[in-house]
């Protein structure tokens, strides 16, 4: 492993070139806590923060900083011979996106609960679906028609914001809630249909789409790169419609002004897109709020008017693609 380059020099300029990084590789690295120690070092010394996930199945990386220091980074990462070619997705950032730097060795760089399900070898996920670029997403669905469907590989809070057009949502709280759901029976009826998972980044379709095929269903495909990567070619032009929810401060991206609202406010129904932090620390939970209501409930409590609703943890929001 290289030894780690120089940072750049931090300030105003790393504000106005702020940039945030999702990319993910799959395969088998032997010493998972050796990558640990490598990857914390190598942000640490660029100053670049955010999360990232290592198991003896690959990586799962989510980063901000200055566009020339997370330049640096994916250099000096793609170094690693099995990192070669990293297919790394960029947005803007704020420079503010990520409070600290987490490097972390986990059972699944995507937490299913089925790490022993998932086989990889140096060149991905073993028994996967189909990828399909956005113009043979596109072809698929012009060939097939109502017939294909769109499949979120999201927890339900992220759909409720975006989503493709006409797709099935889970009702997905936590990732580890797929598998019982897929074997709860309630989607055999697709098992004979063309179905098309999609994520943010593509990195919880890869294992979704092994887990889907390893239970008989017959004609699987993933979004290649995820809505990330689907949005570079269609933005709000496609399949796609409304926000995604994204894994730092941010927490929401639209792809123009044209951004359709799908979200209702959770205080008056009202259209939104905006999720708010609540105020209880002991809570962590997030709360889709108009302006109004968010302004309204200026502690942001969300125990009163939402203690029967689910909700999402932002420790288990984050960092996922």
């Amino acid at each position: 492993m290289k030894e780690a380059p120089r940072p750049s020099e931090q300030g105003v300029s790393a504000v106005r070139d702020a940039k945030v990084i999702l990319f993910y590789r799959f395969t088998p690295l032997a010493d998972p806590e050796a990558i640990r120690l490598w990857q914390h070092a190598l942000c640490t010394s660029l100053r670049v923060r955010g999360r990232i996930l290592i198991s003896r199945h690959g990586i799962n990386v989510t980063l901000g900083g200055a566009r020339d220091d997370l330049t640096r980074y994916v250099r000096a990462t793609s170094s690693y011979p099995g990192f070669r070619g990293l297919d790394v997705k960029w947005s803007e950032g704020t420079g503010r996106d990520f409070a600290r730097l987490r490097v972390r060795v986990r059972d699944e760089v995507v937490s299913f609960g089925a790490p022993d399900e998932l086989r990889v070898d140096e060149h991905g996920v073993v028994g996967g679906g189909v990828r399909l670029s956005a113009r043979q997403l596109h072809e698929l669905v012009e060939r097939r028609g109502d017939d294909v469907v769109f499949f979120d590989g999201r927890n339900a809070f992220e759909a409720a914001i975006g989503r493709f057009k006409g797709a099935v949502v889970p009702a997905a709280d936590t990732t580890r809630d797929f598998v019982r759901i897929l074997d709860s029976g309630a989607y055999d009826h697709l098992k004979s249909r063309p179905v098309v998972t999609y994520c943010t980044g593509g990195v919880r379709c890869e294992v979704l789409s092994a887990l889907m095929n390893a239970r008989g269903f017959e004609e699987v495909y993933q979004v290649d790169g995820g809505v990330v990567r689907y949005a570079q070619e269609f933005a709000n032009d496609g399949l796609w419609e409304g926000s995604l929810f994204v894994f730092d401060e941010r927490l929401t991206l639209d792809f123009g002004d044209d951004t359709a609202v799908l979200g209702r406010c959770e205080g008056c129904s009202a259209p939104t897109s905006h999720y708010y932090n609540c105020a209880d620390l002991a809570c962590r939970a997030l709360i889709l709020l108009c302006d109004e209501c968010a302004a309204q409930h200026s502690g942001r409590d969300c125990r009163p008017a939402h203690a029967h609703a689910p909700r999402t943890r932002r420790s288990d929001a984050c960092g996922t693609t």
